[in-house]
């Protein structure tokens, strides 16, 4: 009996790992459009209305 208690323990820790680590709007995992377009800016690609504009476009 206590295995199973064990096991359901486990669960729950699994899945309140998962709620804790899955990325929220503020959190972009690496490579999300945003990091990309700040990239871009960064570097010069574009210019500062079309980093707004497309920032605007993603929100």
């Amino acid at each position: 009996m206590w295995i199973w208690s064990l096991l359901v323990l486990a669960v729950l820790a699994g899945l309140v790992w998962f709620v804790v680590r899955m990325p929220g709007p503020d959190r972009a995992p690496p490579g999300t459009a945003r990091r990309i377009l700040d990239e871009r800016y960064a570097r010069g690609e574009i210019d500062e209305d079309d980093y707004r504009r497309r920032r605007a476009g993603l929100a």
